[in-house]
C-alpha cells in the first residue's frame, strides 16, 4: 500500500514538471498603481503603437483657450496702436458721430435742412476717422451708423425734388378735373359701395383718429381705408395685399406685424394694422416731403415713385400734379380718389348735400 502511494505522488510531480517545461511564458505581473493615485485610462491603439491617454483632448482644449486669449490680446493691441496713430479712441469717435446724427435728426424734424446736412457731414467725417481691425466688435456699430447717415441724406435730397413749404399737418385738397371725375364716380356708379364703407368706418374711425393724433399726422388720413379697402378688415387684393390698410406680407413684417400663418395674420387686426400704417405713412412723408407724393408711394411703393421723380429735371416738380401723369394709372388715380373721398365726407361736403 505504501509503495502504491509513493508511485502516485511521483507521477504527479513528473506531470507538474513536464507542464512547466512546455510553457515558456513567465507568470504575468500586473502593473502597480502608486497609492493615492488613479490609473489613467488608455485609448485603444493600433498594434505596435503606444496608447494615448484619454485625457489628452483636455490638454488640447486648454491650449485652444490660451490661443483665444492671445488672439484677443493681439486685437486689443492693434486697436491701441490705431488709437495712438490716429490720436482718437474709435469708440469715442463713434459716440461723437452718433451725437452729430441726433443733432441732424432734430434739425430735420424742425425743417432746417441746411443744418441737418451740416450735422450729417460732421457725423460722416468722424466715422471716416474710425479705423478698426477686421475682428473688432465695433465694426457693426460703424456700419449701422454709416447706413443711417446715408438714408437721412437721401431723404433730404429727395424731399427737395418735390413740394417746398408743405404744411406737415394738412393735406392739400385740390379740386381739379381728376378729382371731380372721382367725385362723380362715388356719387353714381360706386355710390352703394361708398355708402356702405361710410357706415362701416364708424367702427374704426375714432380709434384711427386717436392714433393719428398721437403721431401728429393729418386727421384726413383716417379716410385712407375708404380708398384702400372700403374699411373691410378682411379685404384681399389681387396683389395679395390684405386688411383694412392693404399691407402686403413684406411691408407688414417691416412695420411690426407678425409673420402670417394659418392661425394669425395681424394685417387683419384693426389696431395693430393702423399703428403699422401710421408708421409707414410717417416714414414716407419724411422721405418725400409732401403728403400727396407720400400717398402715391403708399399705393405703389416708394421705389417706384422715386424712380419717376429721378427722371425729371431738378426743380421741375412744382407740386404733385406735375408728377401725376407720369405715374402708373392705378397709382395716379389713387390720390384724386382719396382727395375726392375727403371732400365728400367733410361736414359741408358733396356727399352730405346729396342725402
Amino acid at each position: 500500500m505504501a509503495l502504491k502511494l509513493r508511485c502516485f505522488a511521483f507521477s504527479i510531480m513528473v506531470s507538474l514538471c513536464l507542464g512547466a517545461c512546455s510553457s515558456g511564458s513567465k507568470p504575468r505581473v500586473e502593473p502597480q498603481t502608486p497609492a493615492g493615485e488613479l490609473a489613467e485610462p488608455m485609448t485603444v491603439g493600433q498594434e505596435g503603437q503606444t496608447a494615448i491617454p484619454a485625457s489628452k483632448p483636455l490638454i488640447l482644449s486648454e491650449n485652444a483657450s490660451v490661443q483665444e486669449e492671445s488672439r484677443e490680446a493681439a486685437l486689443r493691441e492693434q486697436e491701441r496702436a490705431l488709437v495712438e496713430e490716429k490720436g482718437a479712441d474709435p469708440a469715442m469717435l463713434l459716440e461723437d458721430a452718433l451725437s452729430s446724427f441726433q443733432e441732424a435728426q432734430q434739425a430735420w424734424e424742425t425743417g432746417d435742412q441746411d443744418s441737418a446736412l451740416r450735422y450729417l457731414d460732421e457725423a460722416y467725417s468722424l466715422i471716416a476717422r474710425v479705423q478698426l481691425p477686421m475682428d473688432s466688435p465695433l465694426l457693426q456699430e460703424k456700419a449701422n451708423l454709416r447706413l443711417l447717415i446715408a438714408q437721412r441724406i437721401q431723404q433730404i435730397y429727395a424731399s427737395r425734388l418735390v413740394v417746398a413749404g408743405d404744411n406737415h399737418k394738412t393735406i392739400p385738397l385740390a379740386e381739379n378735373r381728376y378729382v371731380n371725375q372721382e367725385i362723380q364716380s362715388f356719387q353714381t356708379r360706386e355710390r352703394k359701395e361708398f355708402e356702405d364703407a361710410y357706415r362701416r368706418s364708424g367702427l374704426y374711425r375714432d380709434m384711427i383718429l386717436d392714433e393719428l393724433r398721437k403721431a401728429g399726422l393729418p386727421e384726413e388720413l383716417a379716410w385712407l381705408p375708404m380708398i384702400e379697402s372700403w374699411f373691410k378688415v378682411r379685404a384681399l387684393s389681387s396683389a395679395r395685399a390684405l386688411g383694412m390698410w392693404q399691407f402686403i406680407s413684406s411691408t407688414g413684417y417691416r412695420f411690426g406685424l407678425k409673420p402670417q400663418d394659418r392661425w394669425v395674420d395681424e394685417r387683419m387686426d384693426p389696431i395693430k394694422a393702423t399703428q403699422a400704417a401710421i408708421k409707414y405713412l410717417g416714414e414716407l412723408h419724411a422721405f418725400f416731403g409732401d403728403w400727396q407724393t407720400a400717398l402715391a408711394a403708399y399705393n405703389c411703393g416708394e421705389t417706384r415713385v422715386q424712380n419717376v421723380i429721378k427722371t425729371q429735371r431738378v426743380d421741375y416738380l412744382d407740386n404733385f400734379w406735375d408728377l401725376f401723369e407720369r405715374l402708373p394709372f392705378q397709382t395716379a388715380r389713387f390720390v384724386p380718389r382719396f382727395t375726392a373721398a375727403v371732400l365728400i365726407v367733410k361736414p359741408s361736403g358733396l356727399f352730405g348735400e346729396k342725402q
